[in-house]
């Protein structure tokens, strides 16, 4: 087998494509050949080691990925040799062969596109716990979602719409806009050429937006809050602009508005019955084409340097996903 190696966390320049042997899965685990493997967000921090998870060196990028059960240790027997699986282990999919825990492997429906199932978990598992249960979302509130051409507000608006939310969704180009409304948002704001608290109000009625979904944080997330409507939920979801904003308490007090943190990875292990429950749901509505990934482009897995340098300079659109060459 073959794989990208970090062992020295220094940034993505360091990252060395090397030939491995091919390990054995022990209990509990699987051997997967894979087939597609999706570039994230916190990809980019591990290899710098700035993200919150620290693996032991040297190991292999790459969180979340899908393929083929080519080999299964003892103990597994949800899963057997030929199972297609997307898999979200936080290490080990840049490569063409990984071993994950057989726990954190969810077996595929018959026909679901292996590429779509690399770009599936993270991003809607964490925008339905956000919207759904963080952000308890009703039909016919208004949501206003940042970031929304990336890989979660994609799937937040998808999200969104299936519950029967009116969608705001916030960008930083009219290309990206175009994304949004092509894939259901209901109206969409440009913060990098109007004013986003001038645009909500115009576009609210001056109510302001139920539900605030900010996987961005930095500047805009005061503007969005001080927007927000009576009994709103601002969602914490991540800090893809960097800076981790600091917001005012008496703008909660003022609005009687929660602030309400999303970490949907902690989720799943503390609550993995209710995780499991969601993740059926989702590929239920999967199977309807209520959602879909979004897929920016494929890129061989040669070009995972090019990949991360298209991610770092925030132009994707979707999810970025690389395949075997």
């Amino acid at each position: 087998m073959h794989a990208w190696i970090c062992d020295n966390p220094t940034g993505v320049d360091d990252l060395r494509w090397k030939e491995l042997t091919t390990p054995q899965p022990a209990h509990g685990e699987v051997l997967v050949e894979i087939k597609a493997a999706s570039l994230n967000f916190p990809d980019i921090l591990i290899v710098q080691n700035k993200y919150q998870f620290k693996p032991k060196l040297p190991f292999v990028p790459g969180s979340e990925y899908a393929g083929v059960v080519v080999s299964v240790g003892e103990g597994v027997d949800n899963l057997s040799v030929g199972q297609a699986v997307a898999c979200l282990s936080g290490t080990g999919g840049f490569g063409t062969h990984t071993l994950a825990p057989a726990a954190l492997c969810l077996p595929l429906p018959a026909g679901f596109p292996l590429v779509d199932a690399a770009a599936f978990t993270m991003t809607y598992g964490t925008s339905h716990h956000a919207l759904l249960d963080r952000g308890q979302l009703k039909a016919g509130e208004t949501v206003l979602i940042l970031g929304a051409a990336g890989g979660v507000g994609t799937a937040a608006i998808q999200i969104a719409k299936a519950a029967g939310a009116r969608v705001i969704a916030a960008a930083s180009t009219a290309e990206k806009c175009a994304i949004c409304v092509s894939i259901g948002a209901d109206a969409t704001i440009n913060y990098a050429t109007e004013d986003l608290r001038g645009a909500l109000k115009l576009l609210t009625d001056g109510k302001g937006p139920d539900v605030v979904y900010d996987p961005v944080g930095g500047g805009l997330a005061e503007p969005a809050f001080r927007s927000i409507a009576w009994r709103g939920r601002y969602l914490v979801v991540g800090f893809a602009a960097g800076p981790i904003p600091a917001l005012p308490f008496n703008l909660a007090l003022l609005k009687g508005a929660s602030i309400v943190g999303v970490f949907w990875g902690d989720f799943a292990k503390r609550e993995p019955r209710h995780n499991a429950r969601m993740m059926t749901e989702l590929m239920q509505w999967h199977a309807e084409g209520k959602i879909k990934p979004v897929i920016d482009r494929t890129m061989p897995l040669s070009e995972l340097k090019a990949a991360y340098a298209h991610m770092g300079s925030r132009g994707v659109m979707g999810k970025l996903v690389m395949v075997p060459n």
